[in-house]
C-alpha cells in the first residue's frame, strides 16, 4: 500500500484545489451569503462528527480502519447502520462544504469527481473483500443498508 492511496489524501488534495480555486482563480463567480456560509458549517462539522462516531465504532470492534486491509470484524452497529460507507461520506461532506466556505464554486466539480474515485479505489474492493470473508453476514448487511445514505 502506497501513502498517497489513502482517502484522507485524496481528500486533502482536492481541498488543496479547491482552496486554491477560491483564492487565485475565481472567475468572479460566488454563491458568498449567510446561508451558504451556514451550509458549509453544517458540512464540514457533519462530515466531522459522522467520520469521529465510525472510527469510534472501529476501536470499538477492534478491527481496522485502513483501507486495502482486511478486517476482523464486519460492523453493523452504530452509524454503521445507516450507512456502509460513513468515514467516505464524512470525507465527500467535508470536501463540498470547504467549496462553499471558500466560495469555490467551480470546485464543486470535485465533489463527484471524489465520490466516484472512493467508490472505485476504496469502497468497490472493500466490500469484495468483506463479500469473500463474511458471506451471508455482508449480503444480509448490504441488502439493509445502503452503501452511501
Amino acid at each position: 500500500m502506497k501513502w498517497f492511496d489513502l482517502p484522507p489524501v485524496w481528500l486533502v488534495a482536492f481541498a488543496a484545489c479547491a482552496w486554491w480555486q477560491g483564492h487565485i482563480l475565481t472567475l468572479g463567480l460566488s454563491l458568498a451569503h449567510p446561508v451558504t456560509m451556514l451550509l458549509a458549517g453544517l458540512l464540514v462539522g457533519g462530515g466531522i462528527v459522522l467520520a469521529l462516531l465510525a472510527a469510534m465504532e472501529f476501536r470499538k470492534h477492534r478491527t481496522t480502519i485502513i483501507p486495502h486491509q482486511e478486517a476482523e470484524t464486519l460492523i453493523q452497529s452504530g452509524i454503521f447502520k445507516r450507512s456502509r460507507n460513513p468515514i467516505y461520506l464524512a470525507d465527500v461532506m467535508i470536501l463540498a462544504g470547504l467549496c462553499l466556505y471558500w466560495d469555490a464554486i467551480l470546485s464543486l466539480v470535485l465533489v463527484p469527481v471524489l465520490v466516484w474515485i472512493l467508490e472505485r479505489r476504496f469502497i468497490v474492493p472493500e466490500e469484495d473483500r468483506l463479500r469473500r470473508k463474511f458471506r451471508a453476514d455482508f449480503a444480509r448487511y448490504a441488502e439493509k443498508t445502503r452503501r452511501w445514505v
